[in-house]
């Protein structure tokens, strides 16, 4: 050794022989060499992987803002906003699929009419509907003729 404090490494979460979760059972001090051993409460945050921990830090940072985190992974935002409902689901977190799955009547409305302004793509707009490409244009459609007065039939 040459005095440099021994590595840091973050603890696995589950036992490598059962799979079962693993307990902080042991505390050591680095200065005197003290230890405490017991059951200790873990954090679930900290058994997170480094890109779980860069997405959770981007998106503190952000303040919750997908775009910025979809730039900083280098994704596009359906699939950072896949990414962060991965890491929430590993830390049993996980919005409800029907939530997720079912916008509100207003919310959608409001969807379509930011597509149809451009405030957003096709592909944000799916992610936030959570619906693919045609059902999205043929949303969208009909509700354009709805805001012109057309008739949908």
């Amino acid at each position: 050794m040459n005095g440099d404090p021994p590595t840091s490494y973050p603890p696995p979460r589950s036992c490598p022989v059962c799979g079962d979760e693993l307990q902080v059972t042991r505390l050591g001090c680095l200065s005197c060499g003290s230890e405490l051993a017991g059951r200790f409460a873990s954090c679930p945050y900290c058994a997170l992987g480094e890109p779980d921990r860069q997405i959770l830090r981007t998106f503190l940072v952000s303040r919750g803002n997908m775009r910025e985190l979809a730039r900083d992974l280098g994704v596009s935002y359906p699939t950072a906003r896949q990414r962060f409902g991965e890491m929430l689901g590993r830390l049993g977190l996980e919005v409800s699929a029907h939530h997720d799955a079912h916008p509100a009547t207003a919310g959608r409305e409001d969807v379509l009419r930011r597509l149809a302004a451009g405030d957003l793509d096709l592909d944000e707009a799916s992610a936030l509907l959570n619906v693919t490409g045609p059902e999205l244009s043929e949303s969208a459609a009909m509700l354009a003729d709805d805001i012109d007065g057309g008739d949908t039939a």
